[in-house]
């Protein structure tokens, strides 16, 4: 089981970090919601929970929700601007379908 990043993802992450000036990393989830049935669920981590699933790529923490694992697993998640456009990009090999609009997906 991994989620992954790229470089352009760990360094806006980074980046967000470093102007909050404190935290260990993200938390990454999925909630019930939009079209599709669920929703990526970020937060800023100040305190580990003992049962987050943790993954360390170029430098940057992401704790993970273990109840969202089977949702996510394998998922890498990227940072891209399209022109006017930017936002983390998900490529999740679980999801069946997805929302026009990208903000949700059904597994």
């Amino acid at each position: 089981m991994a989620i992954s990043l790229t470089q352009q993802a760990a360094q806006h992450i980074s980046r967000h970090l470093s102007k909050r000036g404190s935290g260990l990393g993200l938390r990454l989830g999925v909630r019930l919601t939009g079209c599709s049935g669920m929703a990526y669920k970020w937060d800023y981590v100040d305190q580990a929970d003992a049962n987050d699933k943790v993954f360390v790529e170029h430098g940057v923490t992401l704790f993970v929700d273990p109840k969202a694992m089977p949702f996510i697993d394998g998922t890498q998640i990227d940072y891209a601007r399209e022109g006017l456009n930017e936002g983390f990009k998900f490529r999740n090999p679980n999801e069946a379908a997805a929302c026009g609009c990208g903000e949700s997906f059904t597994v």
